[in-house]
């Protein structure tokens, strides 16, 4: 409705005015249209609403003034002076949505603006028909210092949308503002135009642009460069503009009312000249390319597109064949190749035309010169690498070793036919550049890939330890279980059956003195069959000999219980460990004797070693049984025990076997 009523105040006005007072009129209907279609685009955001509001100001203001004289038509400029700056300052301070509710600073300031908009109102309306000029403007400045000030501190803590969208409103004003500041300018030296403010009040148009262009996904995805180029295409024009009214005015003095227009038309051309140099370059290059190398592009293209399709994710192989490609284009050569490989044994990875699969290998004082060497030619190579020439006949060749770090990465390999153009100095650099930039992709590729082996490989041990914890918990879960178990089943009902006996003694002592007796004795052999089992129980959780007198002992005396003959060998100085190291070693070889002795067969033997060497505890636990194939058999839940216990100690578990050939299980913990 805002949008309906500012534009028929403004024809209406433009009925009454001349042919300034209707351009004036189509101005305030472009803001009108423009705010009108930002808001049905955003209608959840004000700042459409704000773009008509301020029509709605013009358009009442060039009523008024078509009205002139009377008192009405007085006070409504008056007014308008005050609401429209402090209109467009809300606007400006609440971008790029339109809304302040979470900017309390904003919110003060607008609020003085507002305030400060009805003093100059009252003061303007007190003082028509000869408004203070001065307040006004120093009020506007201030105005736009601090709507400036909010602007760019909006920009600073903006996000990349909001950014974007802000980046289209400053677009519009610095578009209006560079116009009306020209028109100015070439008033004062030319005279022309001859109403700069008009031109100034149509430069505003691009305001709304702006807001209109800041509701499209797309103009915000292509913001950053029209705003780059808006800005290089305003400074050529300032800086030839200036260069030409310098000269000309220092050579010639100020001109004549006859020469202005002329100088007038002089700066516009320049102008125009300037604003076109960016494109018509561009086309020009292509041009001249052309029809000097046959191709729209230089000789040193490759080098100035390598980085670019570096950073646009494209793989390394896709990479490596557009660089030959565009190096046979242009540098105009037979062939182009790219060599690749590590140790020096290089593989040619690409090749324009396609010659097929080739391989190099340097070693020695070779692979030394190569990783030093810049751009060489055919004798380099037939001292150097002999084996890059052959098959290539009378073709001349230029080598760039692409080197990092100084460790070989590969070769660029260009070759051309007698016939043509021999290779110069252009060239050379230009192969040697492109060389470092190729080294650094290959060895970034190489770090790529490593990391993510590491990931993969840090993923892996995640998932392991994962599932470690799960084990652990219900090993420990079983452990207690077992452990209540075997109180229950026998040290329990153990005591259950001598506190029975205890009673009876006591019965029949008084009246059977031998059979107590005979009954003590048998206590006393129960006390002892319960003090085994309790012993027993023990060991299996953690065996006193092993926390006294360490893994040699602890490990004898679990040989002496195995199920086959077993032999430990302990170093002599071994010494002691920490405890849960040495109860990881000890269980470990007390799993894989007991799998021995159930899976190794009659007859068979066992040796356990242990030995401290190289900043690691080593055991072995070897069987000369019927032995397995270790692929084909799943591994078993006690091989996942010994794991786990060496896992958590960072060390590793190494199980050998053969039919027929025994079994060895090996573990390594890091000591220090």
């Amino acid at each position: 409705m805002l949008a309906v009523v500012a534009v028929a105040l403004a024809v209406v006005a433009a009925t009454r005015l001349d042919v300034e007072g209707r351009v004036a009129a189509g101005v305030i209907g472009a803001w009108a249209a423009l705010g009108l279609w930002t808001a049905l685009r955003r209608p959840a955001e004000p700042v459409g609403l704000l773009a008509v509001a301020a029509s709605m100001v013009g358009a009442a203001t060039l009523l008024a003034l078509s009205d002139d004289g009377s008192d009405v038509a007085e006070v409504v400029v008056a007014l308008s002076q005050a609401i429209g700056p402090a209109l467009l300052f809300q606007l400006a301070s609440s971008l790029p949505t339109g809304r302040l509710a979470r900017r309390p600073r904003h919110r003060t300031a607008v609020i003085v603006a507002w305030a400060s908009a009805a003093v100059v109102a009252v003061v303007g309306v007190a003082a028509r028909p000869d408004p203070p000029v001065a307040l006004i403007v120093a009020w506007l400045a201030v105005l736009g210092v601090a709507a400036l000030v909010l602007f760019v501190t909006t920009c600073r803590r903006a996000g990349p949308r909001d950014r974007a969208r802000l980046q289209w409103d400053g677009w519009g004003v610095l578009v209006a503002a560079t116009v009306a500041l020209a028109a100015w300018a070439l008033d004062a030296l030319t005279g022309w135009p001859a109403t700069p403010s008009l031109v100034a009040a149509v430069a505003t148009v691009a305001v709304p642009v702006g807001f209109l262009a800041a509701t499209s996904e797309p103009a915000l995805a292509r913001v950053d460069r029209v705003l780059v180029h808006t800005i290089v295409t305003i400074g050529l024009v300032a800086l030839v503009v200036c260069v030409y009214v310098v000269v000309v005015l220092g050579l010639q003095g100020t001109p004549s009312d006859e020469a202005r227009s002329v100088l007038g038309l002089s700066l516009v051309a320049a102008a125009i000249a300037a604003a076109l140099s960016f494109p018509a370059r561009r086309r020009l290059e292509e041009f001249a390319n052309q029809r000097v190398y046959g191709e729209r592009s230089a000789p040193d293209e490759a080098l100035r597109t390598f980085a670019t399709r570096m950073s646009r994710s494209v793989p390394m192989d896709e990479l490596l064949r557009q660089l030959a490609e565009s190096l046979r284009k242009s540098m105009g050569v037979a062939r182009a190749e790219v060599w690749t490989g590590t140790s020096g044994h290089l593989e040619r990875q690409v090749s324009v035309p396609d010659a097929g699969a080739a391989e190099v290998t340097l070693e020695g004082e070779e692979l030394a010169v190569a990783s030093r060497t810049h751009v060489a030619g055919n004798g380099w190579l037939a001292v150097w690498i002999p084996a890059l020439l052959a098959g290539r006949g009378d073709r001349v060749l230029r080598v760039a070793p692409v080197a990092h770090l100084g460790e070989l990465l590969g070769l660029l390999v260009v070759e051309r036919t007698q016939e043509d153009t021999a290779f110069d100095e252009e060239d050379d650099r230009v192969l040697a550049d492109l060389a470092r930039q190729v080294g650094l992709a290959l060895h970034n590729v190489r770090l790529d890939s490593a990391l993510q082996d590491s990931l993969e490989q840090l993923q892996l041990r995640n998932e392991q330890l994962v599932a470690s914890r799960a084990r652990i918990v219900s090993a420990a879960d079983e452990s207690r279980r077992a452990i209540e178990r075997n109180l229950h089943d026998g040290a329990q009902q153990h005591l259950v059956a001598m506190a029975v006996k205890v009673g009876l003694v006591r019965q029949v002592m008084a009246k059977d003195p031998d059979a107590a007796s005979a009954m003590l004795e048998e206590l006393r052999e129960d006390v002892q069959v319960t003090v085994g089992e309790l012993r027993e129980l023990a060991h299996g959780i953690y065996p006193p000999l092993l926390r006294d007198r360490g893994l040699p002992e602890a490990l004898r005396t679990a040989a002496n219980r195995a199920a086959l003959p077993t032999d430990v060998v302990v170093a002599e100085d071994l010494g002691r460990f920490p405890t849960d190291l040495e109860a990881a070693v000890y269980f470990c070889c007390l799993e894989a004797m007991q799998n021995a002795g159930k899976h190794a067969g009659e007859g068979a033997e066992v040796t356990v070693t242990i030995v401290r060497a190289d900043h690691e505890l080593r055991f072995a636990v070897a069987d000369d049984g019927v032995g397995f194939v270790v692929g084909d058999r799943p591994e078993g839940h006690g091989f996942v025990n010994m794991e786990d216990r060496l896992g958590a100690m960072g060390g590793r578990l190494e199980v050998e076997s053969a039919p027929g050939r025994g079994t060895t299980v090996r573990g390594t913990i890091p000591i220090d």
